[in-house]
């Protein structure tokens, strides 16, 4: 990605960031889209992965949503990251197409290539 377009996306959205010995470790962002909250860009640095930092992020997001739903798109081919989303509550969604023409800009070869998950946030446990 470009600095340009890092610039562009981070303009649309709001991060939250996990700091430990004042280094940041971690980062969760959200982007309310068309009724639904998008998760976007969690990332936490490998060395400080498997300690319930990416899960306190995106809980903090979950608790903080103003919408009764919230989507998150990744790569199919992304096993660990669907299971982390599972073990946050979210669901596959069947409707990927629809739901990443609808609510992401993203080229059609990524779009061939990722899932999106959802949470009810009314009805969904997690």
């Amino acid at each position: 990605m470009q600095l340009w377009e890092l610039r562009r996306e981070m303009a649309q959205m709001r991060f939250y960031g996990w700091e430990e010995d004042g280094s940041l470790v971690g980062v969760a962002g959200y982007q309310p889209v068309n009724g639904v909250t998008l998760m976007r860009h969690v990332y936490v640095l490998p060395e400080c992965q498997h300690r319930g930092i990416g899960t306190r992020l995106c809980n903090y997001l979950k608790r903080i949503t103003r919408t009764r739903r919230l989507l998150v798109g990744t790569w199919a081919g992304a096993a660990w990251a669907i299971k982390f989303y599972k073990h946050l509550g979210f669901r596959m969604l069947p409707n990927k197409d629809r739901l990443l023409d609808k609510y992401w800009q993203i080229p059609p070869r990524q779009r061939d290539v990722s899932v999106v998950l959802g949470l009810n946030m009314e009805t969904d446990t997690g």
